[in-house]
């Protein structure tokens, strides 16, 4: 099992004739991706071709809009790389097709045309689920990899993670290869993002191949408190966490752009009492958080 995404997903690319569609439509394809065909209005009726994991070369059809490429192949998964100033238009496209997974993997997206586009989601009934904007992507070890994630980190295991961090996922995930994951999904840094810590847990929680969590968050806003509010009172199985910026110097805006803090709120040190108090345990470091989570599979 898996949350979001499976060997199944049959996945698009928005701007896969672009430089990083292009890169990450190859590297999608040699993790065992179902890539089926990509997105271009300027280069719609034309082909692109790359290598499979197991089948050889494979032409791949570019559409000229997301509704067309889900009508002639069947995708439910749609993975955007387009730049900032078109993400809005691209996530509006593929929201207005109701594909029910849309990946967002674009930095720098203007936070009111992600909140806009978000907004629009919501009015349409939320039929789209949002990953990211400014997030590696979401991977389902063994079987699909919808994002950036270097897909040889790590193998299935019962391991749930969800993070805010990129680098972070796959740190964590290089440190519990040997365990492996159920799921891996980066929600991104941004201050406003599709999905939350909260979708992400609710989901490993009902998933039953995942027998425990790790969730990574950050300094800035208060994602974290909310998520440790929500496993407080829905979430059976065992969570650990870890809070980036510590070492942060008070008053500094971070590299996130959601990572801003205001008086105590959004501290990592007010964000490790709010999870420890949920019963979630905290590691100072990375490594450490992993060693927590080996305690915890070893237990159960």
């Amino acid at each position: 099992m898996s949350i979001y995404l499976n060997k199944d997903s049959k996945v698009i690319v928005q701007g896969i004739t672009g430089g990083e569609g292009t890169k990450h439509t190859a590297l999608m394809l040699k993790a065992g991706t179902q890539i089926v065909g990509g997105v271009n209005a300027r280069k719609a009726g034309t082909t692109v071709t790359h290598e499979t994991a197991h089948e050889g070369e494979v032409d791949l059809p570019v559409f000229g809009t997301v509704a067309e490429a889900m009508e002639k192949t069947g995708a439910d998964v749609s993975i955007a790389f387009v730049p900032p100033a078109f993400t809005k238009d691209a996530m509006i496209e593929a929201i207005d097709a109701e594909i029910p997974l849309l990946v967002v993997i674009t930095e720098g997206v203007p936070v009111g045309d992600t909140a806009e586009a978000w907004a629009y989601a919501k009015s349409k009934g939320n039929k789209t689920r949002i990953i990211g904007p400014n997030c590696p992507g979401i991977i389902t070890p063994g079987e699909a990899l919808v994002g950036i994630t270097p897909a040889n980190i790590t193998g299935k295991g019962p391991i749930g993670l969800v993070s805010k961090s990129g680098t972070l996922t796959y740190q964590m995930m290089f440190e519990l290869r040997d365990l492996g994951f159920s799921t891996a999904i980066g929600i991104g840094g941004d201050p406003v993002i599709g999905t939350t810590h909260i979708d992400a847990l609710a989901a490993f929680e009902a998933d039953p191949e995942t027998k425990a969590i790790v969730m990574i968050g950050e300094i800035g806003g208060d994602a974290e408190e909310r998520a440790a509010d929500f496993i407080k009172a829905n979430v059976t199985k065992p969570v650990v966490g870890y809070v980036a910026g510590f070492t942060a110097p008070e008053g500094k805006t971070m590299g996130h752009a959601g990572a801003i803090v205001s008086g105590s709120a959004g501290t990592a040190q007010a964000k490790k009492e709010a999870l420890e108090a949920a019963g979630v345990k905290v590691g100072k470091t990375p490594s450490e958080t992993a060693s927590l989570m080996r305690e915890i599979i070893a237990g159960l």
